[in-house]
C-alpha cells in the first residue's frame, strides 16, 4: 500500500508509506489527491515522514495538493519532512509557498487557525 488516507475532523490526512516519492508513485498520489478534493475536502495534510527521497514528480504532486486546496478555499499543510526532502523543498524555494509543519498536531493547528480566520471574514 502506497498511501494511508484518514478523514479527520476538519481535514484529510494523507500519509505516503513509501521511501521514495518519485515517478513510480507520484501519479497515483496525484489521483488520490484529486479524488479527495473531488469528494469536497478543502483541507489536507500530507505526511511524508516515511519518505527519504523526493524527485520533481513528487514535488509536482505536492504542488497539485496545494493548488487543489487553494482552489477550494482550503488549506494544505506538509509535514514529516526528512532532512533530504526538506533540503529539496528549500532549494526549490517551495518553503516560501507551502505551509510546512513539524508535527501532525502543528499541522492540525495551522488548519484550525485558517478555518477560524475564514469564519471571521
Amino acid at each position: 500500500m502506497e498511501f494511508r488516507i484518514s478523514k479527520l475532523e476538519n481535514y484529510s490526512l494523507v500519509e505516503v508509506l513509501e521511501e521514495k516519492l518519485d515517478t513510480n508513485i507520484a501519479p497515483s498520489l496525484k489521483s488520490e489527491l484529486v479524488l479527495i478534493s473531488g469528494n469536497g475536502e478543502r483541507n489536507m495534510v500530507l505526511d511524508l515522514s516515511s519518505c527519504r527521497y523526493c524527485d520533481s514528480s513528487g514535488l509536482s504532486a505536492i504542488l497539485v495538493a496545494n493548488r487543489l486546496c487553494k482552489n477550494a478555499n482550503g488549506t494544505f499543510v506538509l509535514t514529516g519532512l526528512t532532512d533530504a526532502v526538506e533540503r529539496l523543498i528549500t532549494i526549490s524555494q517551495l518553503d516560501t509557498v507551502l505551509n510546512i509543519a513539524y508535527s501532525r498536531s502543528e499541522a492540525a493547528e495551522i488548519i484550525s487557525k485558517a478555518e477560524s480566520e475564514k469564519q471571521e471574514k
